[in-house]
């Protein structure tokens, strides 16, 4: 998972270019990679394909909207997002809802700097930053040991954007059970995830897309699942009680985002015991 990095960066600098982060959450990495990789994106864009920004604006908003919907009513009082990066979405929402839990996590080196910047713009000790390595079975690290510190009497949000394709498939689907039993213990429990699937792209402009992401990560991008239909089978699969893996494009909050047509999110819950 430590190639997953350059992603974090480069998002980090599109939520900043579109007027949806802080500046202490954009660095001149991502300012680097977003200038060196525009060209390639160019030639997905030129043969009808999506735009990356499209995609990623789409998704972002789109999760963002639903998180909103949870948080309003007080079903969600609780925000664990993992492989969070350079996410601006911590920062947003405790602004806007100061009594809100959000727990960053990542890897330590990512998690340290975005503890150190989040030190920097001055944030409150519900909005904390932890380490965490969603693959790992046990130990400190691990995905029980973080959600041991939450209250299980408040409803809990578990977001991921933008890691499940550089997972395996079998990695995916232990990752999707872990969340499904973790969320059963709280009062109410919800996933959300971005996923990308063979149905919503043209084979070839769905290998350039693919290619240029994986040598732009240095790591393969996997598409897991044929559909939504075929997602939404393995969700409840893994545990789930509810899901729905739908369209980006398909939420108002995506509206006229070139790329959005391009990406599915997930939309799951888990019941209480």
């Amino acid at each position: 998972m430590a190639s997953i990095g350059p992603t974090a960066f480069y998002t980090g600098e599109v939520w900043a270019r579109h007027g949806l982060s802080h500046p202490e959450l954009s660095r001149p990495e991502g300012r680097m990679l977003h200038a060196f990789t525009a060209p390639w994106f160019m030639v997905s864009r030129m043969l009808g394909g999506p735009t990356l920004d499209g995609m990623l604006l789409g998704r972002h908003r789109v999760i963002d909207a639903m998180l909103e919907d949870a948080i309003r009513p007080g079903h969600v009082g609780q925000v664990l997002e993992v492989a969070a990066g350079m996410s601006p979405r911590g920062w947003r929402f405790t602004e806007r809802h100061p009594d809100l839990v959000y727990v960053e996590a990542d890897l330590p080196d990512m998690a340290a700097r975005k503890r150190a910047a989040l030190e920097r713009i001055g944030r409150p000790a519900t909005h904390r930053v932890v380490e965490l390595d969603a693959l790992a079975a046990t130990g400190p690290l691990s995905l029980a040991s973080v959600a041991a510190g939450l209250d299980e009497h408040t409803g809990l949000a578990i977001i991921t954007e933008g890691l499940l394709s550089y997972l395996s498939r079998d990695a995916v689907l232990e990752l999707w059970s872990a969340f499904a039993r973790t969320l059963a213990r709280f009062e109410h429990g919800l996933y959300l995830s971005d996923l990308h699937v063979d149905a919503d792209a043209p084979a070839v402009l769905s290998r350039i897309f693919a290619g240029t992401l994986s040598a732009f990560v240095r790591s393969p991008v996997r598409v897991h699942f044929a559909d939504g239909s075929e997602a939404r089978d393995a969700l409840l699969g893994a545990g789930f009680a509810e899901a729905s893996v739908d369209l980006a494009s398909h939420h108002p909050a995506a509206a006229g985002l070139n790329g959005a047509e391009r990406v599915r999110i997930v939309r799951a819950r888990s019941v209480s015991p």
